[in-house]
């Protein structure tokens, strides 16, 4: 039955991928697709509809996997031209985000003891003020205000470190060498 969409899938897979051999290679994989679907049972109401969508599938299927494979060869390249680590894992930038998590966890452990409490029950394990109340023993009010001073402790560390990191970054200018 599949046989009389032979040609016709042919010359339309040829205009799509531009080789006939390849095209030949997609028509049999949707065939063998196809016939996989009327074997499992399910109902195909529309063979030809299937078979050029599958087909229509497969090609957009080889394209993507040529796309992924399309890159230049690393070890070709010259050295200064190797690609760099992601930022977030160069030795710099994972010293700095360890040296901010340990800032912000300071700033937490600085906080009162119930202040604290609170606030890490909120943020971190993302109970709602009343849970939070209802855990501690206290009224949704104190809760608030526990969480607002925790957040505004974050606030100011966060704040401080912005300036470390500009005056940083002005330093690292002044001490650049000029062309």
């Amino acid at each position: 039955m599949l046989e009389r969409y032979d040609r016709e899938l042919l010359n339309f897979l040829t205009r799509q991928v531009g080789d006939r051999d390849t095209a030949a290679d997609l028509v049999q994989d949707s065939y063998v697709r196809v016939l996989s679907v009327q074997a499992s049972g399910q109902a195909v109401l529309d063979v030809r509809a299937l078979l050029y969508r599958t087909a229509r599938n497969l090609v957009i299927d080889q394209h993507r996997r040529a796309e992924v494979r399309r890159h230049d060869d690393i070890d070709a390249l010259p050295e200064e031209q190797h690609p760099c680590a992601p930022r977030h894992l160069q030795p710099e930038e994972a010293l700095a985000s360890q040296q901010i998590v340990r800032a912000y966890a300071a700033t937490i452990e600085a906080l009162p003891a119930r202040c604290r409490e609170a606030f890490v029950l909120h943020v971190f394990d993302e109970m709602s003020h009343a849970q939070v109340a209802q855990h501690m023993g206290i009224t949704v009010s104190m809760v608030e205000k526990h969480i607002v001073r925790g957040m505004v402790a974050c606030k100011l560390c966060e704040r401080r470190l912005r300036a470390d990191a500009r005056q940083s970054n002005a330093a690292d200018k002044a001490q650049a060498p000029t062309a």
